[in-house]
């Protein structure tokens, strides 16, 4: 573990260095927006990695269900944080974007609303982890993160389901969409160092999420030999 972070966190810090470069200075300019569209570099990797962080949520809840697999169940939390962290930013680039474009900070159209009712679901995910009292915790987060799930989905095919302030998609969006080449590269560069930066936070988190659950099973045992005495 400790010589995965000494390669992986450099490389993610250098990776993440050079595409923000990318983004800032060589990307070309959006004509109708201006440098404001660099927002994009940012905000759509940091939707990508909560969508997959909330994917693998998802599995690892189903996984616990049916094998009340401890791993399992410590990847879910783990992979719900991660997931939360990455949808704030993506909501707080959000706004930094529309203001200068629409005129406002936000409107309650389908795509920014489903995507506010998602963090929240998960947030309320994490809070019944932290709060609940009893030995079916780990059960009921996972069945709530299995519903809770399809919002997911419903964010993703919000623009394309329903007229909307947030504009087409500009890669899968049909006819008229798509990114001028050298945009693209940017992108798709700094999509991977996203994609990495959530990969690294996930298993360092794992990690933390494994050894909480042993230190909680040591108190747990602990107790009962105390109250057996």
């Amino acid at each position: 573990m400790r010589k995965l972070a000494l390669i992986s966190i450099p490389v993610t810090v250098v990776l993440l260095g050079v595409t923000s470069y990318l983004a800032l200075e060589v990307a070309p300019t959006e004509q109708t927006m201006g440098d404001v569209q660099r927002i994009f570099y940012y905000h759509v990797p940091s939707g990508w990695v909560a969508f997959l962080c909330f994917f693998i949520n998802f599995v690892a809840s189903v996984v616990y269900l049916w094998k009340r697999s401890a791993a399992s169940d410590a990847m879910a939390a783990a992979a719900a944080e991660v997931g939360v962290v990455f949808c704030t930013v993506l909501l707080i680039t959000g706004p930094l974007w529309a203001r200068p474009v629409w005129g406002i900070w936000w409107t309650w159209d389908a795509r920014l609303t489903t995507t506010l009712v998602l963090w929240l679901i998960y947030v309320s995910y994490l809070v019944l982890r932290r709060f609940a009292a009893g030995g079916q915790t780990q059960v009921l987060a996972a069945a709530f993160a299995i519903f809770g799930f399809v919002d997911v989905p419903i964010v993703y095919m919000s623009i394309r389901w329903f007229r909307t302030q947030h504009p087409s998609p500009v890669i899968g969006g049909g006819q008229g969409s798509g990114l001028d080449p050298a945009m693209a590269r940017v992108f798709l560069a700094n999509l991977a160092a996203f994609t990495l930066l959530g990969i690294l936070f996930l298993v360092l988190r794992y990690k933390l999420q494994v050894k909480e659950q042993a230190l909680e099973l040591a108190h747990a045992e602990a107790a009962l030999k105390g109250g057996s005495q």
